[in-house]
């Protein structure tokens, strides 16, 4: 038990430094100094279909329609179209023979 639990810090401690020099690599790149340099240049602009948002709004409204048909479609089963239960009991009764 001890075993176990010394390895879990042991472990938790390696995952703690790699997510810190994993930190440290990314605020490395981040750059403080500002450069500024003019280029004249004749741009031309081009839009990607998905970069509209009207696109991601359509996109979501179906996507909750389809997530709302199939949890419908699980529950409907069990409450209208369900089967009936018929139980059948049996009795049987001997006569017995007290006459002979």
């Amino acid at each position: 038990m001890k075993n176990s639990a010394k390895l879990i810090m042991f472990k938790s401690f390696i995952t703690l430094l790699i997510f810190n020099f994993i930190q440290l690599v990314v605020l490395a790149q981040d750059s403080t100094s500002s450069s500024s340099t003019t280029t004249t240049s004749v741009t031309t602009q081009t839009t990607e279909w998905y970069s509209s948002p009207w696109v991601w709004v359509i996109g979501a409204a179906v996507f909750i329609l389809l997530l709302v048909a199939l949890m419908r479609g699980n529950s409907g089963k069990t409450t209208t179209g369900g089967t009936d239960k018929v139980t059948v009991t049996k009795t049987v009764r001997r006569d017995t023979d007290t006459d002979v």
